[in-house]
């Protein structure tokens, strides 16, 4: 089988309620996600994480994503910027983790590297003829924000986020995303194509049962609804009372005031392609990134986002555990969902299931996927 052969995804191209789900082969195939990380990844606008993370001059961090070592600082003016963690010299990665530092010094040769990128200094280069230091600074990334989000697209033909976003910001603008602080971020390593994760994320009906003994007692199934988004995103709408973000019973944080029209009757669910899911709910909002690793692994970062004014609460800690709870637990819940799912599909006799009523959103986003790896439909 040639996992790229677009008549392969015939039955996939049809309405939702007459379509087949992807071939098991596009959650398992090398070359299937050798093109993902081509035409996807290496294109399109990549969630990195939050602004508030590095708030001050000579605060950064570093990201591995697909294969692409990335550095993501705070310059002196404030100035956030992004650059490819790849000393000019012999390319050794001139940082890890996280931290604040005046300067990049290479752990190599000491090649040392301004916050804006710049070479400062390069030893033993006196003999080199017409060495320009200029020449040799920090690759820089084309990094953007919005509403407190970092996001990195590493290429220089991408349209800008702003287009990318469509009419999202409009969407949420009411809870004043920019205002929230990011005060936990979990790691998961997952054995488990990424895409199963994303599917996961935005369909409702494997809550009542995943998820049967912890939110399926704070909602029924039948209150989400698929939104109509003009951007590169998809969502859900869930009506409700109360915060989403926690499990039943447990008290939580003030909503939040700003809230108005449909964002003050319940929580958005939205999907930002390629692989960022957000859950945006009446008191705060949380964040799951997905790193993939290969088409078997991928690495899960859960941030958790809450308001200032809530942070600045004497009683922060206490009433964020019971937050924490209901997200750890569900995530995974969700997590062993999609390791099972992963190792079903690597059975020879796997073959393609139908969509429910229930899986619009799952059919919309694999149709992206393949309209990108393979070329748009007719």
């Amino acid at each position: 089988m040639n996992v790229l052969d677009p008549s392969l995804y015939a039955s996939l191209r049809r309405p939702v309620m007459e379509a087949e789900t992807l071939p098991p082969e596009a959650y398992t195939s090398e070359a299937f996600h050798a093109r993902e990380v081509e035409r996807i990844f290496m294109r399109e606008w990549n969630f990195m994480g939050r602004a508030d993370q590095i708030p001050e001059a000579g605060d950064y961090f570093t990201v591995d994503y697909v294969g692409v070592p990335v550095l993501i600082a705070r310059d002196r003016m404030g100035t956030l910027r992004a650059f490819s963690n790849s000393c000019r010299h012999r390319g050794s990665a001139i940082a890890e983790g996280e931290g604040n530092c005046r300067a990049f010094a290479c752990p190599y040769h000491g090649w040392v590297y301004g916050l804006d990128g710049a070479l400062l200094s390069a030893a033993h280069m006196e003999q080199a003829a017409g060495f320009d230091p200029k020449r040799y600074g920090l690759v820089p990334l084309r990094l953007e924000t919005w509403a407190g989000f970092l996001f990195v697209n590493f290429s220089a033909e991408a349209p800008g986020l702003t287009g990318y976003l469509g009419d999202l910001p409009e969407k949420l603008e009411s809870y004043r995303l920019d205002d929230m602080v990011v005060v936990r971020r979990k790691v998961f390593d997952m054995e488990c194509n990424w895409k199963l994760f994303v599917e996961n994320a935005m369909e409702e009906l494997h809550i009542p049962t995943v998820h049967r003994r912890t939110i399926q007692r704070n909602t029924p199934m039948d209150t989400h609804a698929p939104e109509e988004a003009h951007g590169q995103y998809c969502a859900l709408f869930s009506t409700h009372e109360g915060s989403m973000a926690l499990l039943k019973g447990d008290q939580g944080f003030p909503a939040i005031p700003s809230r108005r029209g449909k964002a003050a009757t319940g929580t958005y669910f939205v999907m930002l392609y390629p692989s960022t899911m957000l859950g945006v709910t009446s008191d705060c909002m949380w964040y799951l990134e997905l790193r993939p690793l290969g088409p078997t692994r991928t690495r899960l970062i859960h941030g958790a986002c809450f308001p200032r004014s809530s942070v600045a609460r004497d009683d922060f800690d206490e009433v964020a555990a019971r937050y924490f709870k209901r997200w750890d637990t569900t995530a995974q819940e969700d997590i062993d969902a999609s390791e099972r799912q992963q190792r079903g599909l690597r059975s020879p006799f796997s073959a393609r299931g139908r969509f429910s009523h229930h899986e619009v959103l799952v059919h919309e986003i694999d149709n992206w996927v393949v309209d990108r790896v393979l070329g748009p439909q007719a």
